[in-house]
């Protein structure tokens, strides 16, 4: 058995769900299998595994286990292995029960090729900056609204396009008349009283 083993890793794991205590069992087996000279170690939260870097992590969710190689981009058969519909994750790849788990031996491959470019120093590529979205135009329904309320369009007129975005989405993707209506009235209400569309989420996370 590997000594390099983190003791917040094990704790992490025992707390974890039944379903994926086995799952990130294996998964930190293969991580020890292809790079023997690793530290685990938690960050963000969560198992990392480290070795002249990041190699990659895991983490436990409600009902799924994530697992990534920080490089994985720099490794196509990654995407084609991991990357099939409904399967992708936050961390790259994710698994609901054990027997998802490809064979160890393809795990370890992957582990390994992680700690070769660790050790080569390849660097991950810089992604590319994100586009702003375009603009949403204010739909005649609202325009009407807001020329009757001084007070709401002015708050409107005010906030910045991100705000503006939050009423406009949420407006245009009610899918009956009526539900269109009634978020156009809650619109008024909110804006008139100086509020953005989520300031009740903004609230609660004061508490």
């Amino acid at each position: 058995m590997n000594q390099n083993r983190n003791p917040k890793v094990d704790a992490y794991i025992e707390k974890s769900a039944a379903f994926a205590r086995p799952i990130l069992e294996n998964l930190r087996e293969a991580f020890h299998a292809g790079c023997p000279g690793l530290a685990e170690t938690i960050k963000w939260g969560v198992p990392s595994f480290e070795y002249q870097g990041i190699l990659g992590g895991m983490a436990a969710f409600k009902k799924h286990v994530g697992f990534g190689l920080w490089k994985s981009r720099l490794m196509p058969e990654f995407e084609k292995t991991f990357g099939r519909p409904g399967r992708a994750s936050a961390m790259g790849a994710q698994f609901e029960s054990v027997q998802e788990l490809p064979a160890k031996k393809v795990l370890v491959a992957f582990v390994k090729e992680a700690r070769r470019l660790n050790e080569a120093g390849v660097k991950e590529p810089k992604r590319a900056a994100a586009q702003p979205r375009p603009p949403i135009r204010v739909p005649a329904d609202l325009k009407a609204a807001l020329s009757k309320h001084a007070t709401a369009r002015a708050t409107f007129a005010a906030f910045p396009p991100s705000q503006k975005r939050e009423y406009l989405e949420w407006i245009t993707e009610a899918k009956r008349p009526v539900t269109r209506a009634k978020r156009i009235a809650t619109t008024l209400g909110w804006l008139a009283a100086g509020k953005h569309r989520n300031w009740k989420y903004a609230r609660a996370s004061k508490r």
